[in-house]
């Protein structure tokens, strides 16, 4: 395939698929309302009509075959009127379009994996065209009525006449075709039509003449649509015929040369484009006034030229490219060399390092934004779950969303679709009680509730995914890990935090049966393997009789952030400035001892926990007296306390790089570890990660 096609594929796909999302947030938020808006009506119409005629110019017949039927369905709808079908059509409706959309998705995920698309859809077909005749019933009437918007406008009419015609001298004739607004790629689409009725063998020149080759003739053809130019009147007539089966046409008209028009058509030259722009039925003087309509909606366009996609890969280079500059600029600025300037070629030289600096903050600012995108995809997705689930468990559940708009990198959030779907349906299956009465008796409402929220905090997202059921037992979780024989230690050493953790080792499962939603074991530990792949943790706590929450911490990107720079002995680590707070030295007689002997510091009327880094690391030193030192006092989320270092370096922009991954075994991450960097002369940095490193060295493990 040669990159014209592969750059096609990919603008299909993720038209196909954006469209797909939106068809079922649509469906989801419809079906809560137990109603379909006649604004929604017209949007699935034209989602399907978009679905059909992209696939068809892809040669994609299963997918084209069952959005032609779908289109079908929902024109008679659109005519008919939503109201006109009864409460038990609008359910069957729903439950048809739910497998429709599943259908279609799967259909793309196999162009997206390079199967082969299945060849026989009339089993589907059929059940979609029963349900027309069902919600009609007048067959008869139901085949009238869902012919396609193309069909309807194919109606002959006698022949208009334009005055700007393209300079064709042996021409008899025009068709002049205009195409559906926003469809993009015009010119493509064009030439589609254009060659797929050369392919019956009908002699005709077409115009703008380079379209295909010429993407600027997109301009021209969403604002006056192109022309057919016909020899003789027979092959105009048969080229017609042809173009009620062609997708994406808004209308067409035929158009005569002035010569051969009636003369009195012939001085009003104004309302002769503009009347081709509407459907052949109408009359002259009924259509004038309407084709203002596309001549209105043309100012519109250029906005959706501001709108691109581009390939992720591209992104992933751009920021590569960033960083690189980034660890550059650093070296240019601390190169030792500069100590043997004059003073005067120094101040010129900081004073032009400053203004780079300046320039490449905004180059960074500007390759992070760009791949920035809500969760709400992700999120929106999770009420399909729930809603499929609720029907297949018979519970009553509801799904409340938080925090939608928080955005977080796009290669981040392809990550945890999968992990937040695994908590989601854990949540379903394992969490909600299967007897409302279990609930009402417990004092409960009688419908469950699943919080799925998101928030920033400190250069990380907090995603929280909780559920108000019964909660877990870390008594028969320690249980069940005994009679598997995954238990490292004895039962009595296990915290209640380590007992909760063991529902995320492999192949550990509650369930004594297999269900198509749980029982395998698996779920659970996709989940901590995959949020861990991009630099996160995953905790959860249960109260049992009340519900559970699980709580992830990912890092908001994975690109480049500002970092303090500090030395203990002969090492260097990088603390993110989001997390500092203060830094200050500190007297002998400052210093406090709790009950335990553990070492803490008074700041601001609230004493904090002192961590010695040398301590916990393991490094050599000559400073271990806290006042020769420096106290960072830092915080994430409601966790602060000091750490005690060496010294400071100062503040630098890092690039954050993954650690190797044969070092995932020792779970460093767990330590304090979240990463790594390389500084302006050469040298390794470790990143510290302050939530765990609170964890490992404060908290009971």
């Amino acid at each position: 395939m040669d990159n014209g096609m592969e750059s096609m594929l990919d603008t299909y796909l993720f038209e196909t698929n954006s469209l797909l999302d939106q068809l079922d947030e649509m469906l989801v938020k419809d079906e809560k309302l137990g109603d379909f808006s006649s604004d929604d009506v017209n949007e699935i119409f034209r989602i399907m009509h978009t679905i059909k005629g992209s696939s068809a110019m892809m040669e994609f017949g299963s997918l084209s075959s069952i959005a032609h039927h779908i289109e079908d369905l929902f024109f008679y709808i659109r005519d008919k009127g939503i109201d006109s079908l009864s409460a038990q059509h609008k359910k069957e409706l729903f439950n048809l379009m739910f497998r429709s959309e599943d259908c279609l998705r799967g259909q793309v995920e196999k162009v997206e994996s390079g199967e082969p698309l299945d060849t026989d859809m009339d089993a589907f077909a059929s059940e979609i065209n029963n349900f027309l005749k069902k919600i009609s019933n007048a067959p008869e009437e139901a085949s009238v009525n869902t012919q396609s918007p193309a069909e309807t406008k194919a109606d002959s009419a006698a022949p208009v006449v334009e005055e700007n015609l393209p300079k064709d001298s042996s021409a008899v004739c025009f068709i002049h075709v205009f195409l559906d607004e926003g469809i993009g790629m015009e010119n493509l689409r064009a030439f589609m039509i254009v060659n797929a009725l050369k392919e019956c063998e009908l002699d005709f020149r077409y115009y703008p003449e380079n379209m295909e080759s010429n993407p600027d003739s997109c301009a021209v053809i969403i604002e006056d649509g192109f022309y057919m130019a016909f020899d003789s009147e027979e092959t105009a007539a048969k080229a017609g015929d042809l173009l009620r089966t062609q997708n994406h046409i808004r209308s067409y008209e035929l158009a005569a040369v002035p010569e051969a028009a009636p003369a009195p058509a012939a001085p009003e030259p104004a309302p002769a484009p503009e009347t081709s722009r509407q459907p052949a039925p109408a009359t002259q003087n009924e259509a004038a006034p309407k084709p203002q309509t596309p001549a209105k909606q043309t100012p519109a366009t250029p906005v959706k030229q501001n709108l691109i996609s581009v390939n992720l890969m591209k992104l992933d280079d751009l920021q590569a490219i960033v960083g690189e500059i980034v660890i550059t600029e650093s070296m240019v600025t601390s190169a030792p060399e500069l100590n043997q300037l004059s003073r005067d070629a120094y101040d010129n030289f900081m004073k032009s390092a400053r203004q780079l600096r300046k320039l490449t903050d905004d180059l960074q600012d500007i390759a992070m934004s760009l791949r920035m995108v809500p969760i709400s995809g992700v999120f929106q997705k999770m009420n399909r779950i729930v809603r499929d689930m609720k029907q297949k468990l018979g519970k009553d559940v509801r799904l409340t969303l938080i925090g939608e708009d928080t955005e977080i990198d796009k290669t981040i959030v392809d990550s945890i679709q999968d992990p937040i779907m695994h908590m989601v349906r854990n949540a379903m299956d394992h969490g909600i009680e299967d007897d409302a009465n279990d609930r009402i008796r417990a004092g409960k409402n009688s419908q469950g509730e699943i919080i799925l929220s998101a928030s920033h905090t400190s250069g990380e997202v907090m995603i929280t995914i909780s559920d108000d059921g019964k909660g877990m037992d870390p008594d028969k979780l320690l249980a069940k890990a005994k009679e598997r024989g995954i238990l490292t230690k004895p039962e009595s050493e296990y915290s209640r935090k380590e007992a909760l953790g063991l529902v995320m080792l492999p192949g550990f499962s509650t369930n004594q049966t297999v269900t198509e939603f749980s029982g395998r074991g698996v779920g659970m530990d996709v989940v901590k393997k995959n949020v861990e792949s991009v630099g996160g943790v995953v905790s959860l706590t249960s109260e049992l009789g009340k519900g559970t929450t699980f709580l992830m911490k990912i890092p908001l990107t994975l690109a480049i952030m500002d970092g303090m720079k500090v030395t203990v002995g002969s090492s260097i680590f990088t603390i993110p400035i989001a997390n500092i707070r203060q830094s200050f030295k500190i007297l002998p007689d400052e210093i406090i001892r709790d009950e335990n002997g553990s070492e803490m510091v008074e700041r601001m009327g609230s004493f904090y926990p002192i961590v010695r880094l040398h301590q916990f690391y393991g490094i050599e030193t000559e400073i271990t007296n806290l006042e020769d030192g420096i106290l960072m006092w830092i915080e994430s989320s409601d966790r602060s306390f000091c750490l005690f270092v060496d010294d400071l370096i100062g503040e630098q922009q890092v690039v954050v790089k993954p650690l190797p991954v044969f070092l995932n075994s020792f779970e460093l991450k767990n330590f304090g570890v979240g990463g790594c960097t390389i500084l302006g002369d050469g040298n390794i940095s470790i990143i510290l990660d302050v939530p765990s490193l609170y964890t490992a060295t404060l908290e009971n493990i």
